[in-house]
């Protein structure tokens, strides 16, 4: 398989579940398998995770699992009918109070709270933006609003205010269970469902380590950047944060579709330079849910998010409801493919900026100067041996046209860094003495055909061998 530096996440669900398809679909070149949250039973879940480190195990290649926990239900009811039609200015009455199924007139609330959040001249987006409602006054418990935009609306569409101000919690009772569920099958990521800013990622972290601890793991949380409160908050959820979700369908409901991908290369660059992961999410390959191709405004997309730089990019229907799935994984990763050849060639050099870096850390200094060091020497590869994954993460951050191959005793963390961009993570058991570890490092690297005589690469390890946050050392060598 070609080495590509972009990695995939594919969503689980009817389509996929077929154990077969699945370890197809990770030869294809599926990176890490999405759970929903908002979707099936606990045991649900955990049997599609035993499904995918099966599936896993008899392609022979690691995959992680993320944990896509459902956040607030910010939704209306249910219909006497299942869905009305919406005219264009027709009264609408959102009612938090109602219990009887909603009809033409009117609706309930799964969110109580929507009548304290909203008041006159407020604008309600339902179903992804597609019906539009002005609110005209609050009455109790009683949101009446006029019809803008009309259309279909069906039981349980979610709703978002434009330009946010939704106060539902990022967390609730249901997310607390679904943690507990996701660390007992130790989910190696777990995505946190509109975030505002880093006291709701550090109370999903706190909660995390607690159920995950009688399992002696600790995921990694990525903040889903869909709320417009989130966007001025953006620093600080990254530093709370072991990466981002640019979850594009909620955040264009609430901020516009036309300031979404100017926000995306600004997240995937602050990403990157606060050395966290980014994942490019929503409508990627949408048209493969039903056709055998995608759309040429769809390779763009998923092209573009390639060239700004992105860990990863997702499926989501595609895979987990469509009638493609593989067939949209091999387009994906045929275009990640063709834009990181064009990238390479445009930008031969090390990112602009990386004079301009100065490191307080050994191990990142180290893994620097791998990177620069192996550029100039025009390396096979770059090496690492690695406990916690933390200096294939920092190579990761900066463009190079030369693969980064992450050594590691640790399952956990060859799992983690699937989501790296251009690291391919490796698991193997080296010995805690130096010049053997070296010697068996290089053996592996000539059975999987990464190199062979004659090519030089870069190593890095640190002394004494084994402590974590330790890398300390870089060495070139020349394959004998």
């Amino acid at each position: 398989m070609p080495h590509r530096a972009t990695k995939i996440v594919a969503t689980l669900g009817p389509a996929s579940s077929d154990p077969a398809l699945l370890m197809a679909m990770i030869n294809a070149g599926v990176n890490v398998v999405r759970l929903n949250f908002s979707h099936g039973k606990a045991q649900d879940h955990i049997d599609r995770a035993t499904l995918v480190r099966e599936a896993a195990k008899r392609a022979g290649r690691e995959v992680a699992i993320m944990a896509d926990l459902q956040g607030p239900k910010i939704r209306v009811g249910k219909f006497a009918e299942g869905k009305v039609m919406l005219e264009q200015g027709a009264a609408f009455v959102l009612d938090a109070s109602r219990t009887e199924p909603g009809d033409v007139r009117g609706v309930g609330l799964d969110y109580k709270e929507l009548p304290r959040d909203v008041r006159a001249g407020d604008l309600l987006l339902l179903n992804d933006g597609l019906i539009v409602l002005a609110v005209q006054d609050v009455r109790g418990e009683a949101v009446h609003t006029v019809v803008k935009m009309g259309g279909e609306l069906s039981n349980n569409k979610g709703i978002n205010k434009q330009g946010g101000g939704l106060t539902a919690p990022a967390l609730t009772a249901k997310d607390m269970d679904d943690i507990k569920t996701a660390m007992s099958f130790q989910a190696d990521y777990v995505a946190v469902s509109f975030p505002k800013n880093a006291t709701d990622m550090e109370m999903a972290r706190q909660l995390c380590n607690v159920a995950a601890a009688e399992f002696r793991h600790k995921p990694g949380l990525i903040a889903k950047i869909e709320r417009a409160e989130a966007i001025p908050h953006l620093e600080e959820i990254l530093r709370a944060s072991d990466g981002i979700m640019v979850a594009r369908g909620d955040l264009a409901v609430e901020v516009g579709n036309a300031t979404v991908p100017a926000l995306q290369k600004r997240m995937i660059k602050m990403a990157r330079q606060h050395d966290k992961v980014v994942i490019t999410a929503t409508q990627m390959m949408e048209s493969m849910i039903t056709n055998p191709v995608p759309t040429r405004a769809e390779v763009s997309d998923v092209a573009n998010a390639v060239l700004d730089g992105t860990d990863a990019v997702m499926l989501s229907a595609e895979t987990a409801a469509g009638k493609y799935p593989l067939e949209t994984v091999l387009e994906m990763a045929k275009i990640c493919e063709a834009a990181e050849d064009a990238e390479s060639l445009e930008h031969a050099e090390l990112d602009a900026d990386f004079n301009a870096q100065s490191f307080t850390r050994i191990d990142q200094s180290i893994a620097m100067g791998a990177l620069f060091t192996a550029h100039h020497l025009g390396a096979k590869a770059i090496v690492a041996l690695t406990d916690s994954g933390s200096t294939p993460l920092w190579m990761s951050r900066h463009r190079t046209n030369i693969p980064i191959y992450a050594i590691t005793s640790k399952l956990a963390t060859q799992r983690r860094m699937a989501l790296y961009r251009n690291v391919r993570p490796l698991l193997a058991v080296t010995s805690g003495d130096r010049d053997v570890a070296l010697m068996q490092a290089e053996s592996h690297l000539k059975e999987l055909g990464i190199v062979k005589t004659g090519d030089v690469y870069a190593i890095t390890y640190g002394e004494p061998m084994g402590s974590a946050g330790g890398t300390n050392m870089l060495r070139i060598s020349k394959v004998a």
